[in-house]
């Protein structure tokens, strides 16, 4: 017997792209905007970008420079759900016996989710006697925020991988195999090393790491699980942007990933992709075409860093995020470049 799930994730409609003008629909007031943080502008624009195209992030920096005010701050930017994720995503909810969560009916906004490092495989994916929902499938249709992502079991990170992949997470028991959505974005953060100042510059916060243990700490995370994180960012310390310029707010960053949404709905239109992330195969090959200048810097990248053909495909596909983003028709190859460069650990460059 095969119950499946995969009906809570309605098909992609028209209806589906419309923003919702419900007022339970509508985008909530949030308490945490991005104009409260100083400088970071650097880590703001790969927020936005991995926003508007819901790509996979991880920041990277020592303890204090704010990567988990920045991470939670993310649902501020993005687009309200439309009516029929709101149906999925409380769909969901009442599966997993938690429609408590939703006292007025729908619920309004996406999903955030922030399970702490010692989840186990079942509570991460979904599993019992009777198997419910897990995190990955509680954050269909929003975020997965896995908080200092080196402290989580290895075995725990490595199912990720599946559902990571494609989209869903089947469970099987002996008399049956459910399935349960799990579109979502992946966001992490984590210290450069065990002790966290390894990439910090001053006299007060040195490493005192060997490389042997920041080996040992990133071989925490596999190089499987790494190359399905498109944006690898470093975060600086506070002494590099304390006297910053005033930032934008969410609000200005939501408009800008909004419109890039609007554009990708538009283009994807005809099939049941929505967001450029979950482009792939014939589909991407077909849609999104690169300059010659531009797939020559990438097949250097690729050659220099050896990197696998899904770190090429990721790359291709933030460059159209960023396209979109800067309102551009087509890919040039300062948005190859910029995508490259979003590549933290891949560069090894802390």
């Amino acid at each position: 017997m095969l119950k499946n799930y995969a009906h809570l994730a309605a098909p992609i409609t028209d209806k589906t792209h419309k923003m919702a003008d419900r007022k339970t629909r509508q985008t909530p007031l949030f308490a945490d905007d991005y104009s409260d943080v100083l400088g970071q502008h650097h880590v703001k624009r790969a927020l936005m970008i991995a926003a508007a195209g819901m790509h996979n992030i991880l920041l990277v920096g020592p303890p204090g420079t704010g990567k988990t005010m920045l991470i939670k701050r993310l649902p501020s930017i993005l687009p309200p759900l439309s009516e029929d994720e709101a149906l999925e995503v409380t769909k969901v909810l009442s599966a997993a016996g938690k429609l408590k969560e939703a006292p007025q009916g729908l619920i309004a906004d996406r999903p955030f989710r922030s399970p702490h490092h010692t989840i186990s495989t079942s509570g991460l994916i979904g599993g019992g006697g009777i198997p419910k929902p897990g995190e990955v499938s509680l954050a269909h249709r929003g975020i997965l925020f896995l908080d200092e992502l080196p402290e989580f079991q290895r075995q725990v990170l490595e199912v990720l991988r599946q559902p990571l992949e494609d989209r869903t997470v089947t469970i099987s028991r002996a008399r049956a195999a459910f399935t349960f959505p799990a579109q979502f974005m992946l966001a992490c953060s984590m210290n450069p090393c065990p002790c966290g100042y390894l990439s910090a510059h001053s006299e007060e916060q040195r490493c005192i790491c060997s490389p042997a243990r920041v080996a040992a700490y990133r071989a925490k995370i596999s190089g499987p699980l790494l190359d399905r994180i498109d944006l690898q960012v470093e975060v600086p310390p506070p002494g590099e942007w304390r006297k910053s310029a005033a930032s934008p707010s969410s609000e200005e960053m939501q408009a800008k990933v909004i419109h890039a949404h609007q554009i990708q709905a538009t283009r994807y239109a005809k099939s049941s992709v929505r967001w450029n992330s979950q482009l792939s195969g014939t589909l991407l090959r077909r849609t999104i075409h690169l300059p010659q200048e531009a797939e020559q810097l990438l097949e250097q990248t690729l050659q220099t860093l050896n990197l696998s053909m899904r770190a090429h495909d990721r790359i291709i596909k933030m460059a159209q995020t960023i396209a979109d983003l800067d309102h551009e028709g087509e890919i040039v190859t300062a948005h190859v470049a910029e995508a490259i460069q979003y590549r933290q650990l891949d560069l090894n460059l802390f």
